[in-house]
């Protein structure tokens, strides 16, 4: 008998709460274009929440990415031109001398356990010619780790090997850029071409061709002691071919007069085998250096694991900062709601006095407005959800057409704004649609209890 009457009641709870959204529904619809424009508010809110941080963690993933290429694993230490550096004079020119030694290179492999794999490069401006066919680029003498070390992929042929560091062989890989430059039409492999020397007038070794790289995007640049380095218009050969043939003096002409450095490395990347030693060795890399440079500012140490780990807090810190300022967005839609529910309130204040008399409590005059709030910021939220989930191809639709339209003003914008590619977050989008649902029970709420605080005789009144 008392399990038929707990069942009589919950019948009779779930009956009232079906015409209790039955009548919210309806009378919502009486007025369609107001309930419209209250749930474009909560609409706009939930999509500018997803839309904000999806183009927030794209651009901080494009950083990371740039970041990552360098190599978590990675210290690179990098030659610095000071504001006064020595100089040594040769011949009748005085040149400055700075930077990374030979002698540093082999000091810091030979003394440093915990580096498991090691690199010099040097670096120079120079011409690259076939025949006619000629192009400006960086001469990069290096060791075959470069490739695994600098994420290099070959398009054709082969990277440098070690019989070409020990024999000091004339051969170089070209970039795609290069390549295609010199040898528009036709296949470089097995073919030469010749490296400008320090003079203009010299045309330099010829050089063999043994393979092409694939196009390389540039890395990012880490403030003044870490330039972005462009791939695009490289030649690799070995560092001991350039140490025989080039030495370290490079000539360089500005405003038609040479100027000339001496310079051993350009820089040296140091590989660490255990990723939790990367700072430790850095420092002792750091010490070294500073011990046998006698404080001359004259190189710097970038550590991609610590940059990550700023850009991975810098990340967070800015999906928070673009969520606190989509949720504006969200709270200006909730007060849309209220204002809205008010009206309503003081439109069916005579409605709400028809049903006190015929024994609507409180608290059905409560749940009435409540369901009319949360349908109302339930099928704005819905909405929003689905807006913000076009994010990414509407993004890419749109740069597409503004850069066919302005090249002009997309060229202008930093590399990584014009290959922005919108990451959805995964939390944004319950969360952003939780938060519409709580803003439209809170806001509706005061609304409700007014609406139910009425005197039933004055609301009869109410004309």
């Amino acid at each position: 008998m008392v399990g038929k009457e707990n069942e009589n009641l919950q019948q009779s709870v779930m009956l009232i709460w079906i015409r209790t959204w039955q009548l919210g529904v309806k009378s919502l619809l009486l007025h369609p274009m107001r309930s419209m424009l209250t749930v474009l508010g909560i609409f706009i809110g939930v999509a500018s929440v997803i839309w904000l941080m999806a183009i927030g963690e794209g651009i901080s993933l494009k950083a990371q990415e740039q970041i990552e290429s360098l190599g978590a694993n990675n210290i690179i230490v990098r030659t610095l031109k000071p504001a006064n550096p020595d100089m040594a004079t040769l011949g009748r020119r005085s040149v400055p001398v700075f930077g990374l030694k030979r002698d540093d290179y082999e000091r810091i492999q030979a003394t440093i356990p915990t580096i498991s794999a090691h690199m010099p490069v040097r670096e120079i401006r120079r011409t690259f010619a076939n025949g006619a066919n000629e192009c400006d680029g960086r001469l990069v003498g290096t060791t075959p780790l470069y490739a695994s070390m600098s994420q290099i992929e070959m398009d054709r042929g082969s990277f440098l090997t070690d019989m070409d560091m020990r024999e000091a062989k004339p051969h170089c890989i070209l970039s795609a850029a290069v390549a295609e430059r010199l040898f528009p039409s036709e296949d470089p492999i097995g073919k030469t071409i010749r490296i400008q020397g320090n003079d203009r007038g010299d045309t330099g070794f010829p050089y063999q061709i043994i393979g092409v790289t694939k196009p390389r995007g540039a890395t990012a640049g880490i403030g003044g002691s870490f330039a972005g380095q462009d791939f695009t218009n490289d030649v690799y050969i070995p560092i001991s071919t350039l140490w025989n043939r080039m030495r370290d003096l490079v000539m360089i002409r500005k405003s038609g007069n040479f100027e000339g450095e001496l310079v051993e490395l350009s820089q040296m990347t140091l590989q660490v085998a255990n990723r939790k030693d990367v700072k430790e060795t850095a420092e002792i890399v750091k010490t070294t250096l500073e011990r046998t440079h006698r404080g001359k500012e004259d190189f710097a140490v970038v550590v991609p694991l610590e940059l990550l780990e700023q850009a991975e807090t810098t990340r967070i810190m800015f999906n928070i900062f673009m969520g606190l300022i989509a949720a504006i967005s969200l709270l200006v839609g909730g007060i849309g709601i209220m204002n809205i529910m008010l009206a309503t309130v003081t439109e069916r204040t005579r409605e709400i006095g028809i049903r006190r008399a015929l024994g609507a409590k409180r608290g059905d005059i409560i749940r009435q407005f409540l369901v009319e709030t949360i349908v109302l910021s339930v099928v704005g939220g819905a909405v929003g959800v689905l807006v913000g989930l076009s994010c990414k191809p509407v993004t890419i639709f749109a740069m597409g057409v503004i850069k066919s339209q302005m090249p002009e003003m997309i060229r202008a914008l930093p590399p990584i704004v014009q290959d922005i590619r919108p990451m959805i977050v995964p939390l944004s989008i319950p969360l952003a649609f939780f938060i519409s649902v709580v803003i439209g029970v809170v806001f509706g709420l005061y609304p409700a209890y007014r609406a139910a605080a009425m005197d039933p005789i004055e609301a009869l009144r109410h004309e």
